[in-house]
């Protein structure tokens, strides 16, 4: 727990750092054109697409003509966007968390160790492409677990549970790898991953909350937000970078000290013992005194 919130507090500090302020601005960016590249090519085929399909349903179809009978027709017309958005959001999360796990961690990663653990030995336990890929397939695993998981979104107490839980496996998963990959070797990072590994999900779980807040300017907004659509897209990805960038620092000093003291440990294990000093035997000389 010392070292949990140690290196929490400490994330927070780097966090307004210069320079990893300006790690940021590359994925921001990236996350940001694509998001509205998309919104403004696909968003209105997007919404009469599911409102074409729902209307399609006749149970569907029938509960969008009581909405607009009893509350009105531009009631009726938001449920396409509703569920167009919630249906990017999780996109927009995981290219965000991708894009900084690719382009920020490792940076921040060398800037922790430069800046705590200067005399660290980098042992390079897995190449770029290999985060890569490692990140790529358990955001397949996530998604497919959300997917499988939505029909329990609609239980109240599960919508807050569950969904943090999946995003918190995948931040773990990812981040944990990629501050790890230049510094560990292969069998530190999974020495570390297996006896840290509650721990690293609490944080991915914390992270995972701070990543629904952006959601709430949806809800905040109201119909506007609906009508600003790309705009309000731009600020949710980049307060996603925000707490994207935040979890790296956090793993990278937690991960980063931890891996200090395992090495430290390994050291004083193999550290060699001088054997025990034989006793000093005294000879007598030939000029000395017999006893009688």
């Amino acid at each position: 727990m010392k070292l949990l919130l140690d290196s929490f507090w400490r994330a927070g500090a780097y966090l307004f750092l210069p320079r990893v302020m300006g790690l940021t601005v590359l994925p921001l960016l990236l996350s940001s054109l694509l998001a509205l590249a998309l919104g403004w090519l696909f968003w209105e085929s997007a919404v009469a697409g599911v409102r074409s399909t729902l209307e399609g349903w006749s149970l569907v179809a029938a509960m969008l003509q009581w909405v607009g009978v009893n509350l009105g027709e531009s009631w009726r017309s938001l449920i396409g966007p509703i569920i167009v958005l919630a249906l990017a959001v999780p996109l927009i999360v995981v290219l965000s968390l991708l894009l900084v796990a690719w382009l920020t961690t490792p940076a921040v990663a060398h800037l922790v160790r430069e800046r705590r653990f200067p005399a660290m030995e980098q042992r390079h336990g897995a190449s770029f492409l290999t985060a890569v890929a490692w990140s790529v397939g358990c955001t397949l695993v996530a998604l497919l677990a959300l997917m499988a998981t939505m029909p329990l979104w609609l239980v109240p107490p599960l919508v807050l549970i569950i969904p943090p839980l999946i995003w918190g496996w995948l931040t773990r998963q990812v981040l944990a790898f990629d501050v790890l990959a230049d510094t560990a070797s292969a069998a530190e990072r999974r020495t570390l991953v297996a006896e840290h590994r509650w721990p690293l999900l609490l944080m991915g779980v914390v992270t995972g909350y701070l990543g629904a807040a952006p959601s709430l300017i949806w809800a905040v907004g109201g119909a506007a937000a609906l009508i600003f659509a790309p705009v309000m897209i731009a600020v949710a990805v980049w307060l996603y970078t925000l707490v994207f960038a935040f979890a790296a620092l956090w793993f990278a000093h937690y991960a980063l000290a931890a891996l200090d003291a395992l090495r430290r440990s390994q050291a004083v294990e193999v550290m060699p013992v001088d054997p025990p000093a034989a006793p000093e035997v005294l000879l007598p000389t030939p000029d000395a005194p017999r006893l009688p």
